[in-house]
């Protein structure tokens, strides 16, 4: 199976790397892309549309990209803290008084940012509808008490992290715009690329289904089934964290991130709708101009990748050490990346963008094929290193 798409000369290595995920079976349908000293060098799609193949996977494809959104959240906010209308060391509670509630009057826009909150779902019962309702979620959220003493640990806030930080947004905004307007108008307007937090029902039809999930039964390897049973399983952090308390557990055999009412919403740490083009595009713009637009200043760039949590710390949702900075995970043997100085974020079942600077490299890898781990996916780490290497060579 080959792709389409346009390799600059010396990067041939990754269109080598993607066409083998497209030819072994690891992927249906997939897009990568590359930027490297703020010019596209990789921009590739292939495969096919839905597991019946009734369509190839071309460039109109759109992809939802589950924890991937994470890091453009983590953009939008960085984006209000250069423009002084939110400070990392600050109080949540500044811009959001209700925050205060349940003892987390004095948590920080920094401990937020970085899993430390113990906000990884809410208390009580709550229905998907009510996920999907932005005033719903957020107010409990901001009634709802840390699972932990904020900053004794950090704990990955699978979904809650996205209402917060795009409640975040949206007080500190003097416009008031919620975060799916927000990236559209001051991100994917300015580089002329599409991603959508909240999608117009318009563009339905270009979005890819989702084919498998996540969970034991999808992974091979057993000790990694072993580990993720033992960690997703029913009542546990990381259960009550991926399913919001099972808002998100699939009742009829289908997966609600496939369904119209969740691609509508807008659930900034898990429904993105965009493609690799897009992606690699907007990390690169962290990095400095792309066709004259950055949307992220160094020097709060340098603040938001530099981790703030201990190092080898285990998660208190994962498990395993996950490392984190304001809103981008940095590297660890969770997700390790391009390496040193990488931020950006994976998404369940495959997906990942990331920048690094040290390389003056981004990259964006999305798919329709899930994986069942939720990071350091073996068809992702391909592209990275085919991308690594085509960069140092140059």
């Amino acid at each position: 199976m080959t792709s389409s798409g346009f390799v600059a000369p010396g990067w041939e290595g990754v269109r080598d790397a993607f066409e083998h995920n497209l030819t072994d079976g690891e992927d249906i349908g997939a897009g990568v892309a590359v930027y490297h000293r703020g010019q596209k060098v990789v921009d590739l799609v292939g495969g096919w549309f839905d597991a019946d193949r009734s369509q190839p996977y071309d460039a109109d494809t759109l992809q939802l990209v589950f924890s991937t959104t994470k890091g453009i959240a983590a953009i939008a906010v960085g984006i209000c803290v250069q423009r002084g209308w939110l400070a990392y060391d600050q109080p949540v509670s500044r811009y959001w008084p209700e925050f205060a509630a349940k003892g987390k009057g004095e948590a920080t826009v920094a401990q937020l940012l970085s899993h430390q909150c113990g906000l990884f779902s809410v208390q009580g019962d709550i229905t998907l509808a009510e996920a999907l309702d932005w005033p719903t979620i957020t107010s409990r959220l901001a009634d709802t008490e840390p699972e932990w003493p904020i900053g004794s640990t950090h704990g990955y806030h699978a979904l809650t992290y996205g209402w917060l930080a795009g409640e975040l947004v949206r007080r500190a905004d003097p416009a008031g715009r919620g975060i799916g307007q927000f990236v559209r108008e001051e991100i994917a307007a300015p580089l002329g690329v599409e991603c959508y937090i909240g999608l117009p029902e318009e563009h339905e039809p270009r979005v890819s289904p989702l084919v498998g999930g996540l969970g034991g039964d999808a992974v091979d390897d057993p000790a990694i089934r072993q580990m993720m049973e033992a960690f997703m399983g029913p009542g546990t952090n990381g259960g009550r964290a991926l399913s919001l308390n099972g808002a998100f557990t699939a009742t009829d055999g289908t997966n609600p991130f496939n369904s119209r009412a969740v691609h509508a919403a807008e659930i900034p740490a898990a429904n993105a709708i965009t493609n690799a083009h897009s992606l690699a595009r907007i990390y690169a713009a962290t990095l400095g101009p792309v066709d004259g637009v950055q949307v992220l200043s160094d020097s709060v760039r340098e603040v938001a990748r530099t981790s703030v949590t201990p190092e080898n710390e285990p998660d208190a949702c994962l498990i395993v050490p996950t490392a984190f900075g304001m809103g981008f995970m940095t590297p660890s043997m969770f997700m390790p990346f391009a390496g040193a100085g990488s931020y950006g974020h994976p998404g369940a079942g495959g997906s990942v963008a990331f920048a690094q600077p040290e390389r003056s490299m981004a990259l964006g890898y999305v798919m329709n094929k899930m994986a069942g781990n939720l990071a350091n996916d073996t068809r992702a780490m391909a592209l990275i290193a085919a991308a690594s290497a085509a960069a140092d060579a140059g």
